[in-house]
């Protein structure tokens, strides 16, 4: 197996720490196959949107508006929800593929052609906060290494100025910053943190702009280290401190340009809705996404901003999920195009989605619950087929009752798509070997180009 013992690697030579300080290296062995894809942008809808109304249409559930579900609900349940609720919105076929969405996403219509919409998603927890672990983390009770941070573990990063795993979450969210955490492996797997598009990185610049002296401070500092290292083998946060300052007085060069959307072009913040609302917010970080994997920062996530709850619509559907979807719809659809117009699709696998969807019953009057048990999220680029459909739920968008992928089968095609056998991508901890997978998951064949 491919590993790195959790204990840390023993005592090194200076001249071996300063080289291993980036981080950057791939394990010995990765990619194990021909990788698709050599970045990820994971575009997270936290609250879970609604497949019954976005992309699953369900005539069914017009016929039959009102009555009772004609079978037993899951023990697995939060709330008793009451009868069936039709989705207010229409849905048409669009592209050469005739795939059917929404009249609430125009822009993802635009492209769908590009994507894979996958409509048998399950997951194991009906809870955002377990729910939202198990899709960025594979766990749904305990900190583990988020997705981010395995992939820049197993494959390093492709530009030792910038972070390997980028997180552009605007404000706090279920679990926080457990979902993008390195948890047991090294810290400097870590997502990096930005709140705001417009200010993503405080005190990056030197302040005396001397960076010979701040180059031999780092040197000097190194030296110390090593010395400590000597004395207290096996310390691997020590190493991971170290790779830390070295990253960031690497980023004082390239960063500042990388994160600077005015260095854009009119025409592109126009194409992404920068200036406008609502869609000021997710253009600017739909927008940073794509800047930072063309600089090849490997894996970077995006967390929408809270309009009214999230994606989580227990009550007022009817106003509040068009307000989620003008918010997003736009900047997504931009992110594909340019992506694509770029030559950057190819290798930038894009995936989109929620810990899990809605209830095909109501809540209430307008509003829909919790749906793990089957539900809707997308992928495009980097290796996956286009203009498909994978997978069904029954006639009500209750279960998933065709080729259902679970979360860990999502996680272990990402990582396949990368060059990577999720079963071999361990690391020992606690006596254990663990992987993002735990012991689950298996490579969905059918999806691929």
């Amino acid at each position: 197996m491919l590993a790195r013992a959790g204990g840390g690697f023993g005592l090194l030579a200076l001249g071996d720490i300063l080289a291993r300080r980036t981080a950057s290296a791939a394990l010995p062995g990765l990619p194990q196959h021909r990788p698709r894809a050599k970045r990820v942008i994971f575009l997270y809808m936290p609250g879970g949107p609604s497949h019954i109304d976005l992309l699953d249409p369900k005539p069914r559930l017009a016929i039959d508006a009102g009555k009772p579900l004609p079978f037993a609900k899951p023990r697995l349940e939060r709330t008793k929800t009451g009868n069936l609720l039709p989705s207010p919105w229409t849905f048409a076929r669009h592209g050469r593929s005739g795939t059917e969405v929404s009249e609430l996403l125009p822009g993802l219509a635009s492209q769908i052609d590009r994507v894979c919409v996958i409509r048998s998603m399950v997951a194991d927890n009906i809870n955002h906060t377990g729910a939202a672990l198990q899709l960025c983390t594979g766990e749904q009770a305990f900190s583990r290494p988020s997705v981010g941070s395995w992939l820049t573990y197993g494959l390093g990063t492709e530009n030792d100025n910038l972070p390997g795993f980028v997180v552009v979450c605007p404000t706090p969210v279920f679990q926080g910053a457990q979902l993008w955490s390195s948890s047991f492996l090294p810290s400097v797997h870590q997502g990096t943190l930005v709140r705001d598009p417009d200010r993503p990185l405080a005190d990056l610049g030197d302040p005396k702009a001397d960076r010979g002296r701040q180059r031999a401070k780092l040197d000097a500092l190194a030296q110390l280290d090593a010395l400590h290292r000597h004395d207290h083998p096996g310390h691997a946060d020590l190493e991971a401190r170290i790779a830390t300052f070295e990253t960031a007085f690497r980023m004082q060069a390239e960063a500042p340009e990388a994160f600077d959307l005015t260095r854009e072009t009119t025409a592109t913040h126009r194409l992404y809705g920068t200036a406008d609302e609502p869609t000021r917010l997710f253009g600017r970080q739909c927008l940073l996404a794509r800047r930072l994997v063309e600089r090849g920062v490997r894996y970077v996530q995006l967390f929408t901003a809270p309009v009214n709850n999230y994606w989580d619509q227990h009550g007022n559907l009817k106003r509040d999920l068009p307000e989620r979807c003008r918010a997003t719809d736009r900047p997504v659809a931009a992110l594909l195009a340019d992506l694509a117009a770029r030559g950057l699709l190819d290798e930038t696998l894009v995936v989109w989605g929620g810990e899990f969807g809605r209830t095909p019953t109501a809540e209430g009057s307008d509003g829909r619950e919790h749906h793990p048990f089957g539900f809707t999220m997308w992928m495009a680029g980097g290796g996956v087929r286009g203009g498909m459909v994978h997978g069904a739920t029954d006639e009500f968008g209750w279960h998933a009752v065709e080729h259902r992928m679970h979360v860990h089968d999502l996680h272990a095609t990402m990582l396949h798509l990368m060059g990577i056998d999720h079963e071999r991508l361990t690391f020992r901890h606690g006596g254990r070997d663990y992987r993002l997978t735990d012991v689950h998951g298996r490579v969905v064949r059918e999806i691929l180009a």
